[in-house]
């Protein structure tokens, strides 16, 4: 790589950077979670990212992060030379397709409406916070849909389920869906649930809201930037208030309407385009610009 013809920049998307390069180096940093969440993340994983990245401070050119939260956030840890905040997009095959209707029914979504959750099944995620919430007298009284791949630390939202409470069937885990099948729960979803204890951006905030979709999320700091007037805001793992800002939403079709059309507005400004540009401009400000040999 140190040698590599033709190469002027080498970006890195994790914080498994090539050092060793002779050429400008551009490290993508996703979150700050190592740092203001640990206990959300193994031990293990606590120790390689907070190693990787005291080596990428020590040799990037440039960080890139998704949201000025991040940036933050890492600003009280790592010495970084330059942070770029560039956001993320909606995929193009995110977009419902022609047999939505089809699909709704071969995928047997509820109707009457329900609630999705998407998420990796981690404890950082939230949803056990999510689960408590429909427990409570407050809660909407719909099913929620949790679509995701498992991840680490044993989550069962049915087994959380039945620990709660609640009916058998009120929780149904989908796992992980096409495009298509995502495209089609989100346009017939009630409202997307996002109860994460931290994030770097919220991804499904975006698709959500791009679909048209209401959100009711934490008060995470990157999810209330990605958000921002578009989305129904309760406290990080307050399973009470979430309950509440769920009925809210759940009870109000003017609520739901207003929140779509706020949605739809404020993604509109989040775009693989744009975020491409932005890493060109950021590319061309790294070579056009001498810097000491290493």
């Amino acid at each position: 790589m140190a040698g590599a013809a033709g190469v002027d920049v080498v970006h890195a998307p994790t914080l498994l950077a090539p050092t060793a390069v002779a050429v400008p180096l551009v490290v993508t940093v996703h979150d700050a979670v190592p740092w203001t969440h640990p206990e959300t993340l193994t031990a293990r994983g606590v120790r390689w990212h907070r190693a990787m990245a005291a080596r990428v401070a020590a040799r990037a050119d440039a960080v890139v992060v998704p949201t000025r939260a991040v940036a933050d956030a890492l600003a009280e840890h790592l010495p970084l030379r330059r942070v770029e905040v560039i956001g993320e997009g909606v995929s193009a095959d995110l977009a419902p397709p022609a047999d939505v209707a089809a699909r709704a029914r071969r995928m047997g979504l509820p109707e009457e409406g329900f609630l999705l959750s998407l998420a990796t099944l981690e404890p950082r995620k939230g949803l056990d916070v999510l689960i408590r919430a429909l427990s409570e007298d407050t809660a909407p009284r719909l099913p929620l849909l949790v679509v995701g791949q498992p991840g680490w630390g044993g989550i069962d939202p049915a087994a959380m389920a039945a620990a709660e409470g609640l009916a058998p069937g009120r929780v149904r885990v989908l796992g992980r869906l096409s495009d298509a099948d995502l495209a089609t729960a989100l346009a017939r979803a009630t409202a997307l649930v996002v109860p994460s204890r931290a994030e770097g951006f919220g991804l499904p905030v975006l698709e959500a809201m791009h679909a048209g979709t209401p959100v009711v999320c934490s008060a995470d700091p990157a999810l209330a930037e990605v958000g921002g007037d578009a989305v129904r805001i309760t406290p990080v793992g307050d399973a009470r208030a979430l309950a509440a800002g769920l009925a809210e939403v759940a009870c109000d079709a003017d609520l739901r309407s207003g929140m779509a059309e706020r949605g739809r507005r404020r993604a509109a400004g989040y775009t693989w385009e744009r975020a491409a540009s932005a890493l060109w401009d950021l590319y061309g400000s790294l070579t056009s610009s001498s810097r000491p040999s290493r």
